[in-house]
């Protein structure tokens, strides 16, 4: 008596599942790429060669026509204080990054400067790499 096995083992393998996973991640990032832009003011940092390992809580832009920025946010050099106390309260070891252009003057620099010396913020210059 021959006994046969009634379930035999499929031994093809089939790609269409892995596929379908791959095409829909490939429409996913390119959905969420084209949402994407970019927040970054256009400045022409100055040169320099060293780097801090400090994480700042937010940035102050300078542009070249002496325009002030918070992140992405304008604002006069009047209401700069008032924002800053605002979103960064007075918690120690607080990191302001700097983002000024190479064009401007230097007392506008300083402006900004003497705010995060009253408020005791600890301020980063931006510069790009040599």
């Amino acid at each position: 008596m021959a006994l046969s096995q009634k379930n035999k083992i499929n031994i093809n393998f089939s790609s269409v599942g892995m596929t379908d996973v791959i095409f829909n991640l490939l429409i996913f990032f390119m959905l969420t790429s084209t949402l994407v832009h970019p927040t970054a003011l256009k400045l022409l940092l100055p040169k320099g060669s060293t780097q801090t390992s400090a994480k700042p809580q937010t940035t102050v832009s300078i542009t070249s026509d002496q325009r002030y920025f918070v992140e992405q946010q304008s604002v006069t050099l009047e209401e700069l204080e008032s924002l800053l106390k605002q979103k960064l309260g007075s918690a120690p070891e607080t990191y302001i990054s700097l983002h000024a252009d190479k064009t401007v003057p230097f007392e506008t620099v300083v402006n900004v400067l003497n705010i995060a010396q009253k408020n005791n913020y600890k301020l980063i210059i931006a510069t790009s790499p040599k």
